[in-house]
Formats: C-alpha cells, structure tokens, sequence
C-alpha cells in the first residue's frame, strides 16, 4: 500500500488507540465511581483521589515517554504502552479497598500520556503542512468518541452485561492488548524519507534539554495546566452533582455523553478551520474561553438548561486538543522529530493540575455542591490567560538550534 494511502489507515489506528485504549476506559470510571463506592466504601473525596492519582505518575513519566517515543518511533512506543496499559487498567479490576485501587490506578497512571502523546507525534510523521491541524483533529475525535461511549455504555450496559465494574475493567485491558499487537504490525514512520542527511543520534538528556529551553512549550504547559485541570475537575464530578441533585443515574450519565457527543461533532470542523485561517493561538483562546465559562455556567444552571451548558462546554473540548498538539509540532524547532518530548513537557504540567484539581474541588462540595464547578472553571480561566500572553512573545530564531536538533 503507498504511503499516500498508508497513512490513512495509520490515522485510523491512531484514532481507534485513543478511543478503546485511552477514552473509553477513562471516562468510564465517572459513570463508575457510585458502583464502585457502594463496593469499596469510598468517599467522595476519596473517589476525587482515585479520578486524579493517575496522574502523579504521569507527571514523572510524560516527559520520559514523549522522550522515549521520539528515540524508539511512535509505532514501538505504543506498541509497548497499549500493553501495559491493558495489563495494568485490568490489574484495578482486582481492587478490594481504596488503598489497592489508588494502588493500581497510580501504576496504570505510567502510561496514558505515552499513548496520547505518540498518537499525536505519529499525526506529525504522517501528515504535514495543511492537513496536520485535520490529522491531529481526527486523532482528538477518536479520543471524543472514546469518551462519549464509555460514559454512555459502561454502566448502564457492560457493567451489567459483564456482570460489574471489575469485569468492564478486564474487558478494556483485553482490548488495549489487542491493540498493543497490531501496532506491533504496522510500519514505521516514512520520517526517513523526508531529508536527504540522516538524524544525528542524541541521548534522552539532550532531547530533554534541547526541548525544555524553547519557551513556548512552557507557556503552552501552563495553559493545559489550567483548563486540562478544569475539565478533568468538572468531568469526573459531573455525574456525581446530578445524581446528588435528584437526576437518576442513566440519565446523569447522559448529560456526561452528551457533553462528549457535542465534542465529537465539532472536534474536525474546529481542526479544519485552523487549518483553513491559520490563526491557531485565536482559536485556542476562544475555545479555552469557552470551556472555562461553560464549566462556570455548570454552578449556577439547572434543569434543561444544564444540558445546554454541557453542550456549549463541551463542543471545543477535543477540537481545542487537536489544534493544541498541532501548535506545539508547529513551534520553531520542534517538528515530528522532537513532537513527543515537546507534547509531554506540556504534558507533565497539565498532569499535576489534573492530580489535583479533583480532589481539592470534590472538598468544596462540603461547603456547597455548586463550588467545585467555579474553583475549575477559575483554573480553566487561568490557563486560557496564557494563551493570550503569548500574542506578545517573540518566536525564537530557529538558526540557533543545534544540527541535531533539526527535524527529519
């Protein structure tokens, strides 16, 4: 099969990872969590812990796996990560209290930002010039579809079909396995192709060290810091406020399917129209602004009106996401060569936002069930604030790279 055509079937996969191996058994776990409580006694800080502890490890690893991933190839590194993250999701499956299932779900924490972040660098291997923004947009719609079934399905079909959360989590392992060995099949990237001179071969250190000094890319981590921080926040409790609110549970769940669907729609138009204007940094502003008023409008809403919100919120979600990583291939000097150490700086810093942010808005139901929703939106607000920051750095000069440095 040419290239030409290859590359295409290479999207689908990268888009089909993120929906089997990254968003349905991420946003699984909100519609979960009232199961999985009554079983393990958990509390509703606790369910916070549990939804953002993940990241802890993340944070150490995204920058080592983007690393890795840029040193090995995107095809190896996922290979090896849809694996782990099979075994390891299915491992939580197992859990007979808190402590076990934040036990697990710390583990299985190593591996996410590996798989998003080589999905993305694979879009940049394959895909170039205008229709970068429309690749990383249907890799992002993947990861919308992902989370729009697996809110919608885990507990009002598999978990009764297979018979309980446990075994919803045994399935999502089997499949990201699955997934792990067709990557094992495929090709490598055609990277080699696009230079006459070969790469020059760096450590991980200098790949680390090159990329953490392009300015940018720290901003850029600010900004996914706060509304990364926001939407994780907001998503996981969502479920919960409705139910507590007196919407019954399939219903609740909707709302959060909804919110996902509405993604979905819009994540490839959002994409295609930064592909077409070229204004990247303006469309991430106004969707950051959008996302951040959205979960704010989530406090003060009630009744059909809280389904309104959820769409206005949820309609740039994964759009903003697939123009987000296009930007950052796009910043002078980072290209598909150093695509995934770029993507996971970023990456470590919206992690520890994404740690923290729920539990520390899950305590402030306490005081009323509304606040949790301004505290993420305010995050949301904050790194939206970095996007507008940026209209006035100056873009660094790409003559004073290194050689190696240089993309493929």
């Amino acid at each position: 099969m040419p290239n030409s055509r290859y590359r295409w079937f290479m999207l689908a996969l990268a888009a089909l990872t993120h929906t089997f191996v990254m968003g349905m058994p991420t946003m699984s776990l909100p519609v979960l969590f009232p199961e999985i409580a009554r079983d393990l006694g958990l509390t509703l800080v606790e369910v916070g812990i549990i939804w953002g502890i993940s990241s802890l490890t993340s944070i150490v690893t995204a920058l080592l796996a983007g690393a890795v991933g840029d040193r090995i190839g995107a095809k190896n590194t996922l290979m090896i990560a849809c694996i782990l993250a099979g075994i390891l999701g299915a491992a939580r499956g197992l859990s007979s209290s808190f402590v076990t299932l934040a036990a697990f779900t710390l583990l299985f924490g190593l591996v996410p930002t590996a798989i998003s972040t080589n999905v993305h660098k694979t879009c940049g291997i394959w895909f170039s010039g205008p229709q970068l923004g429309l690749a990383n947009g249907v890799a992002s719609a993947g990861m919308a579809l992902g989370f729009m079934l697996g809110s919608f399905l885990a507990a009002t079909v598999l978990s009764p079909w297979l018979g309980g959360w446990r075994n919803v989590l045994f399935f999502y392992g089997a499949v990201a396995v699955v997934m792990g060995i067709i990557w094992s099949t495929v090709r490598p990237g055609p990277e080699a192709g696009r230079s006459s001179t070969p790469a020059v071969p760096v450590s991980l250190r200098q790949g680390l060290a090159y990329v953490s000094r392009i300015r940018s890319l720290w901003v850029l981590g600010f900004v996914l810091f706060g509304i990364g921080g926001g939407i994780q926040g907001a998503l996981g409790y969502l479920p919960t406020f409705l139910r507590g609110a007196g919407w019954p549970g399939p219903l609740a769940d909707s709302a959060l399917a909804t919110f996902h669907a509405t993604s979905l729609i819009f994540a490839i138009p959002v994409a295609l129209l930064s592909d077409h204007l070229g204004i990247r940094r303006q469309i991430l502003l106004v969707a950051g602004l959008i996302i951040a008023t959205g979960i704010g409008l989530l406090a003060m809403v009630s009744g059909p009106a809280v389904w309104v919100t959820v769409m206005f919120a949820g309609m740039v979600r994964d759009g903003f996401m697939g123009v987000y990583m296009t930007y950052i291939i796009e910043q002078p000097g980072v290209g598909a060569r150093w695509a995934g150490t770029a993507a996971g700086l970023t990456s470590t810093l919206s992690m520890l936002a994404t740690a923290i942010a729920p539990p520390l808005g899950n305590s402030l139901a306490a005081i009323s069930p509304n606040l949790p929703f301004v505290f993420w939106s305010a995050l949301a607000f904050m790194g939206a604030a970095g996007l507008y920051y940026m209209a006035g750095m100056q873009r660094p000069a790409e003559s004073h790279s290194p050689a190696w440095s240089q993309p493929d």
